[in-house]
């Protein structure tokens, strides 16, 4: 299943260590199949509030989305971003292609009513 890096950084800069990040984070990311799915676009919120930007990430799986994270090359250019953004980054597991929410639902119920039970 595919998994996904997803960044909210709180307080986007455009200083030179920044700037040489985004030129570097691509060659990181290739050999794990990671591929950027949204990078620098503006956000539109429509509940809630959202400091600052969103940076998505998409790898083929989970495996490849941690052997990134933790990967030398990106762990070296890691400092370049952090030094100057304040954010919060996740990776978590997407559905496959025939993901259903009312499955989802159904087992939601199930589980309360055994706790219920219980």
């Amino acid at each position: 299943m595919p998994a996904y890096a997803v960044a909210h950084l709180h307080t986007p800069s455009d200083h030179e260590d920044v700037l040489r990040y985004i030129e570097l984070i691509q060659d990181t990311m290739e050999p794990y199949g990671g591929r950027f799915l949204v990078h620098g676009s503006p956000v539109e919120v429509v509940e809630g509030e959202w400091p600052g930007a969103l940076v998505m990430l998409s790898f083929p799986d989970m495996e490849a989305a941690h052997d990134w994270y933790a990967s030398p090359a990106y762990r070296e250019i890691l400092p370049l971003r952090t030094g100057h953004i304040t954010g919060d980054v996740v990776l978590v597991e997407g559905v496959g292609p025939g993901y259903d929410a009312r499955r989802t639902a159904a087992a939601m119920r199930t589980a309360r009513g055994r706790s219920a039970a219980g």
